[in-house]
């Protein structure tokens, strides 16, 4: 069952290029995924986020269904991209309201406050946010392929097995270089 919903998926991304009906019925199926991604990506978010998954999700889907060009080869290839430009959007975000908040110049409000009180939350701040960013982009540079597996394992919560078949390496590879990429991803953050 899932793998005609998988092939159904695959197809109709194909003739997303051709037919905006196509996208009209890829929506529902692949929908939930999408969400899933969204809310996993918003978890390590501040709270009191001005996005919300489902905003994220359609800014996603805009910016995926207005490049027509785009060409997906399946589903996970376009679970990847579609999980890269969530990230982008957050980025985006992060770095507008870092800009904001220097122009304005104003005291931090209560929010803000109650985020700094809070040692223990797991989430980024903005300079966090974009700090990992600008580290990815770097390690890009350096090695594509490390910051793909990055990219596919945290921001599109693929496992070993789907990074591995969506890269078309082994998943010895992947675990290897997972474990690098994570390395020196943390060498760079603690400069």
């Amino acid at each position: 069952m899932k793998s005609s919903i998988d092939e159904q998926i695959t197809l109709l991304l194909a003739e997303m290029r051709q037919s905006p009906d196509a996208a009209e019925e890829v929506v529902p199926l692949v929908y939930s995924h999408l969400r899933s991604i969204a809310r996993r990506m918003m978890l390590s978010e501040r709270p009191g986020h001005s996005l919300q998954p489902t905003a994220l999700v359609h800014e996603a889907w805009i910016k995926l269904s207005a490049g027509r060009e785009q060409h997906f080869q399946d589903r996970k290839h376009f679970f990847a991209i579609a999980g890269s430009a969530m990230r982008q959007i957050l980025i985006d975000h992060a770095r507008s309201r870092s800009t904001r908040r220097r122009k304005a110049e104003i005291e931090p409000d209560a929010e803000l406050l109650e985020n700094v009180a809070d040692p223990v939350s797991s989430r980024l701040e903005l300079e966090e946010i974009i700090a990992l960013d600008e580290a990815l982009a770097r390690l890009h540079q350096r090695d594509p392929n490390l910051a793909k597996i990055v990219e596919l394992r945290c921001f599109c919560d693929f496992s070993v097995e789907e990074t591995a078949n969506a890269l078309g390496l082994s998943t010895g590879t992947v675990k290897r270089q997972w474990q690098i990429a994570k390395a020196w991803l943390f060498h760079e953050l603690a400069k």
